[in-house]
């Protein structure tokens, strides 16, 4: 393994001997980049790591432990350099006991020593330290056992300090197999101490010698004086000559001692004081290092620290610790108001937050952060959304176009702007219509929809952390377990007390997200204050029902998003309300801009004839109307939760009459197409059935549609529309759970009816007439009279030219629509038939010869259009035979039916248009 540093190199130690617990400074190279990288760190072989302190990269501070080599190196380890070495070596001196009988001419002090689990020093009391070796040789211990010892030398000890001290037992304990010379020299030993001791009780008798002379004295004048005169006289002189005795000894003694004695309290006051700053160096640097740990935002040392500081002095008498400790609880206030601002700081994440509360409850801070933290959230949350609404709203009026993303309305590339709630709920979007453009197509989003997709993604990025919140808050999660377990009830008590009070924020949150969106979208939903409040929008057009189905989507998924969370249904009620007055407004524009789009269906009619008489626009009207509808699929659908869109009368009435307007708006582009001026047709070409006899050759290719053509088109659509296409939408009607489907089709039809009758009698009018209005005039032409006229030779030119002309009319309809034939042609034979009956009801007289023409004339129009004759047309040749005397002979007979004959014979190439199979059902 190659590592980036040199290895560590120890070039000095100060001191480089000393006894065990000493402190060194150690000195060199490389030893180390931090505190974390000394990893080792070795005295005398002992391991002195867990004392050291590490300064910087040539400096390292501990204490030399119990080591068993006397002179040893100096080894650092580190993680960057590895194992160091060592050009210097440190002697560990044994450190020198005083009995409690030896004496000493300075003064004993408690000994101290180095304890390196709490790092500070411990005191033994002189009592407790046991005398040196009294025989002044090696100690071998035996290895006799202790209970055999106790027994053998029962009620005795080894310990020469008790009374019941046992020579053999101490002897036989530490010296069992120590040699007789040893022996010896532990006597010689035992003397040398005893001369030493004798010596130095008579040198301290030398010292005091002048007192004890003038002592002596004193005691010798007493005793003569008590001899010579008697007691009773010289007591007051003895007592006098005592006193003066004591007080030189005293004062002698003072003088002596007085020096020694003084710098003894002196050190002994300095030794008190360094003990106590040694002892009690954890408060007296707290303050400082508080600071420290704060600036480094290690908040939970500090918290550690203070907790410690207030069991051990916070109720303390002494004034030192008070002064101090009344520093460290303004430093600790100072924190708490440092630690509330950043709880209350906006934006902030819920880790944050939950560390800053934890932090507060275990400093005991006033009050209840946690609910302020709340609070403050809901305030902010509220800010935002009001915020974002004045900026779309003040964009809009600044600009015409927004700078928004652009929003794709086909299947699979429409962003998600709700992916970011993908760990609670599946916010993946789906497409909620059919685009009937090509898959590149793509819409520029309005400022209203940006500004709801915006705003649902700001409450659903703040929402959850808040609604996580205030569950902590409840469970107590925020809390730290000291302080869980201290208020707990009281923190049951705030939570049941606030939980009205949060819901009201959630409320008001939810009441702010779906008035906003009414603003932007249904601004008549809002009452006039509430308007000025989350209004403001100006509504240059109406949004079209993609888009709002667009934004009904977003905030289904908002709402599911929100019951993810498990908040409850109540304060989500005004979404799901939003969500079906979108819905129904949605329907609504939808409808109204199919009945547009329908409307302009009329400048889309090309004219060209399929083979069954149609045109492409009742296509193009079912196509529209089921495009309309599949847009609206995923409004219509209810999702879990939701009401149905028809489940109020009015909706179902206006749903109705729009479906009604739509029809009718298409029956009224037929009528406007049938009565257009030729001068607005474009139409250059007709298409016409392949299979169907051309009785007039091919239609030219730049022919143009007269407006009879165009009825005839008209008609057709019309019976198609109402055989199939309407039929058809009621279905799709019904498919999607449309309402009053009855009423929709009733009213459809009979417009539709209404149409056909009216275009149709129009057409007739336009060819019936002039075959009818030609009738007369031809009859009576060249003066012709009933009653004076030559034998009949055949029809007459009349009676051909309305034939002619009837087969043009059957060639016209024909050529547009096979079905609509017998219906037409039924109409106009009457209409002929007719005419005809009257006339000849009109005669006065007929001659035998008038007779005669006119029944072959009659019979002969009869016999042509038979295939065509109705109830009314059958009555009406009738009534004409009826007005004619009958044939009396077989001759007239005879010759009736040979002119009818001839001219069948004559006309069979034009009559045979009229041997084609009529349909079973004629409508009038």
């Amino acid at each position: 393994m190659s590592r980036s540093r040199q290895p560590p190199l120890v070039t000095g130690i100060s001191p480089n001997e000393g006894i065990s617990w000493t402190k060194v400074t150690i000195r060199g190279e490389n030893l180390g980049t931090g505190p974390t990288d000394l990893i080792g760190l070795t005295i005398c072989g002992h391991n002195c790591l867990l004392t050291a302190e590490w300064m910087s990269a040539s400096k390292i501070v501990c204490r030399v432990g119990q080591a068993k080599n006397d002179k040893g190196d100096i080894i650092v380890t580190t993680k960057s350099g590895g194992k160091g070495t060592s050009t210097v070596s440190f002697k560990l001196l044994k450190p020198e006991k005083i009995g409690i009988l030896d004496q000493s001419a300075v003064w004993v002090d408690e000994m101290n020593y180095y304890d390196m689990r709490t790092d500070r020093n411990k005191g033994i009391p002189p009592l407790s330290l046991r005398p040196a070796n009294p025989l002044g040789i090696e100690i071998e211990k035996s290895k006799f056992p202790q209970k055999d010892l106790e027994t053998l030398f029962h009620g005795m000890s080894a310990d020469f300090t008790s009374e019941n001290f046992s020579a053999a037992w101490y002897l036989i304990e530490n010296h069992s197999t120590t040699s007789f010379e040893q022996l010896k020299m532990a006597v010689s030993n035992l003397k040398k101490q005893a001369n030493k001791k004798n010596e130095g009780s008579l040198a301290y008798v030398k010292g005091g010698l002048s007192t004890f002379f003038e002592a002596q004295d004193a005691l010798s004048a007493i005793h003569q004086k008590l001899e010579a005169d008697g007691t009773e006289k010289v007591e007051g002189s003895m007592t006098q000559k005592l006193e003066n005795v004591l007080n030189r000894a005293s004062n002698t003694a003072d003088t002596l001692f007085q020096e020694v004695l003084g710098r003894k309290d002196k050190a002994d006051s300095t030794r008190n004081a360094l003990n106590v700053l040694q002892r009690f160096k954890f408060l007296f640097n707290l303050p400082l290092n508080i600071e420290r740990n704060i600036q480094k935002g290690d908040y939970d040392v500090v918290i550690n620290d203070y907790e410690k500081a207030k069991s051990l002095f916070g109720k303390t008498e002494v004034q030192v610790f008070k002064k101090y400790y009344a520093e460290v609880e303004t430093r600790i206030e100072d924190l708490r108001e440092l630690l509330l601002d950043k709880l209350l700081e906006t934006p902030s994440t819920l880790h944050d937050q939950k560390r800053y509360i934890r932090y507060l409850s275990d400093l005991h801070a006033d009050g209840d952060p946690s609910w302020q933290c709340i609070g403050a959230q809901h305030k902010w949350i509220l800010q935002l959304m009001h915020s974002c609404k004045e900026n779309y709203v003040k964009d809009l009026k600044g600009n015409t176009a927004l700078h928004s993303p652009m929003l794709e309305l086909d299947n699979d590339m429409r962003p998600s702007a709700l992916a970011h709630l993908s760990q609670t709920a599946s916010l993946k979007r789906a497409s909620s219509f059919q685009s009937g453009r090509d898959d590149t197509w793509r819409y520029k989003a309005p400022h209203r929809v940006a500004f709801v997709e915006k705003l649902t993604k700001l409450v659903l990025s703040q929402l959850p952390n808040f609604w996580k919140l205030w569950i902590s808050y409840v469970n107590g999660s925020l809390f730290s377990e000291t302080a869980e377990k201290s208020g707990q009830m009281e923190r049951s008590k705030n939570a049941r007390q606030r939980q009205h009070d949060f819901k009201k924020m959630i409320q008001e949150v939810m009441y702010s997200l779906v008035k906003l969106i009414r603003g932007s979208l249904l601004p008549f939903s809002l009452k006039e204050g509430e308007l000025r409040q989350y209004g403001g929008w100006e509504m240059k057009s109406e949004l079209s029902g993609q888009w709002l189905t667009h934004v009904i989507q977003t905030v289904r998924l908002t709402y599911e998003s929100l019951t993810a969370l498990e908040i409850p249904n109540d304060l989500l009620q005004n979404i799901q309300d939003l969500i079906l007055d979108l819905r129904v407004r949605c329907i609504m524009i939808t409808l109204q801009h199919t009945a547009e789009d329908v409307k302009r269906l009329a400048e889309k009619e090309d004219w060209i004839v399929d083979n069954e008489g149609l045109t492409s626009l009742p296509s193009q009207f079912e196509q529209c109307i089921v495009h309309s509808l599949q847009s609206l699929r995923g409004v219509l659908e209810c999702k879990p939760g939701e009401a149905s869109v028809f489940q109020q009368p009015k909706t179902q009435e206006e749903v109705c009459q729009l479906s009604i307007s739509i029809m009718q708006v298409f029956i009224c582009c037929l009528e406007q197409l049938s009565t257009k001026p030729d001068g607005d047709i474009d139409t250059t070409h007709l298409s016409v059935d392949v299979s169907s006899p051309d009785l007039f050759g091919s239609i030219h290719e730049d022919f143009s549609l007269s407006s009879e053509q165009r009825l005839l088109i008209v008609l057709s659509n019309c019976c198609y529309l109402e055989r199939h296409t309407f039929l058809n939408i009621a279905e799709h009607f019904e498919k999607h759970n449309f309402q009053g489907i009855e009423k929709i089709t009733q009213v459809s039809m009979a417009s539709l009816k209404e149409l056909d009758q009216r275009l149709f009698e129009n057409y007739i009018e336009l060819k019936a007439d002039p075959i009818v209005g030609s009738l007369e005039p031809g009859i009576y032409a060249g003066y012709f009279d009933w009653k004076d006229c030559l034998t009949p030779t055949g029809v007459r030119n009349y009676l051909k030219e309305a034939l002619v002309n009837i087969i043009a009319v059957h060639a016209e309809v024909f050529t547009i629509s096979k079905e609509l034939v017998p219906r037409v042609l039924s109409k106009i034979v009457e209409a002929v038939s007719e005419e005809l009956s009257r006339l000849m009801q009109c005669v006065s007289s007929f001659s035998k010869n008038g007779a005669l023409q006119a029944r072959l004339e009659i019979c002969a129009l009869r016999d042509t259009v038979a295939v065509y004759l109705t109830p009314e047309s059958k009555s009406s040749f009738k009534q004409a035979l009826e007005a004619l005397p009958q044939l009396s002979s077989g001759a007239d007979k005879k010759l009736l039916e040979e002119l009818l004959n001839k001219f069948k014979s004559r006309m069979h190439l034009q009559l045979t248009c009229f041997q084609a199979s009529p349909s079973p059902m004629l409508k009038t």
